[in-house]
Order: structure tokens, then C-alpha cells, then sequence
């Protein structure tokens, strides 16, 4: 895994500190030679209010001035829906050091509902961070025997976006929660209010 470029695709909506903690982890403990953030404009299986555009905006500021960190366009400029399966055959012609997959167990457990799922899993090695009420070990079973696939070693980061969403729109406070930049940013355009 070392010397590749670990693709972290999502719909940031918001990017919060576990996505960061996330990315720092796989970065350090797998040695990759970087970390790019793939915001999607039009993510396949969820309704998002916030454009790409802004969502992109949040991910650039959330990473500015952090090493190893980048972010791509390459899903925000997909006239439609950007799948996954794509996108890694995509990022493999432009990186070819090899790529590897950033995903949360979350999300990598529903992968049957994927576009091409199966190839997707040919595709690419997999980084799989722990969420809390996902066990690792159906990752072991098909169609993940299918998969190369690395458990991120490290707690579950508790909040996801939705949450944090929430909070906005309650206006409970989300110190600790959002990097302050993004937090700013958030606040000033009156996203999920």
C-alpha cells in the first residue's frame, strides 16, 4: 500500500473532523503518498441540498495547509451522477502509483446497491474505517472475498454529517465537531438552516 494515492469519495455534506481523522489515519498507518477528496455533485443514493459547488468549497477549506491532503473535481464537474466505479478507473490512468479506496463500513456495507459493485471491488484495495453497529467481519464474506481490504485501526468516529446537520438547524453548538473554517463558511452562506 505504501506510495499509493488513497481516493476519499463522499458527499461532505458537511466534511467534518472525522472525515479528516479518517484521512490522517489511512495516511499514516498505510503510508500512502497522499489522500485526494472526491466531493460528488449528484451522489446516486441521497438527496443533498447543498450544490457540489459549496460542498467542494467546505472540503478546500477543511484540508488547506494540512500535507498530503488534496481535492479533486473530478465528480463536481460530472454533468450527472458520478459513480464510484468510474471514478477509481479514472483516478488509476491519472495516478499510476496505484490507488486505493477510502470508505467507512457504513457506506461499504450497503456496496451491493453500487454501480458495478463487483468490478469496483476488483478494481482497487479498499481502506475501511470502523463505524459504530458495523461488524468488520462481513467484510470476510461475500461479496467482499471479492476485495482487497484493509480495517483501519482506530475508535468510530460517533457523529456522522446528518447529525451535524441537525445541529445547525437547531442551532446546537458543533465546536469540536467541524473544522472552524468550514464552520465559518457554513454559517455565513446559511447552510442547513
Amino acid at each position: 500500500m505504501q506510495g499509493r494515492v488513497g481516493l476519499f469519495g463522499g458527499a461532505f455534506n458537511p466534511i467534518h473532523v472525522g472525515h479528516l481523522r479518517v484521512a490522517e489515519e489511512a495516511l499514516r498507518q498505510f503510508e500512502l503518498e497522499r489522500v485526494v477528496f472526491i466531493p460528488t455533485a449528484h451522489p446516486p443514493h441521497k438527496e443533498v441540498e447543498v450544490p457540489g459547488e459549496l460542498r467542494l468549497r467546505m472540503v478546500e477549506l477543511a484540508v488547506a495547509g494540512r500535507p498530503g491532503f488534496e481535492v479533486s473535481r473530478i465528480e463536481v464537474d460530472c454533468p450527472g451522477p458520478a459513480y464510484t466505479v468510474d471514478t477509481v478507473e479514472r483516478m488509476k490512468r491519472r495516478y499510476p502509483q496505484g490507488v486505493v479506496y477510502i470508505v467507512g463500513a457504513d457506506a461499504f456495507a450497503g456496496i451491493t446497491t453500487w454501480k458495478d459493485y463487483q468490478r469496483l471491488l476488483r478494481s482497487c484495495p479498499f481502506i475501511v474505517a470502523p463505524r459504530k453497529g458495523i461488524d468488520p467481519a462481513i467484510f470476510r464474506r461475500p461479496p467482499y472475498d471479492q476485495a482487497e481490504i484493509h480495517l483501519l485501526e482506530m475508535e468510530p468516529f460517533e457523529v456522522s454529517s446528518s447529525e451535524i446537520r441537525q445541529r445547525y438547524r437547531e442551532g446546537l453548538p458543533v465546536e469540536g465537531l467541524v473544522p472552524e473554517p468550514v464552520d465559518r463558511f457554513i454559517r455565513e452562506h446559511g447552510l442547513y438552516r
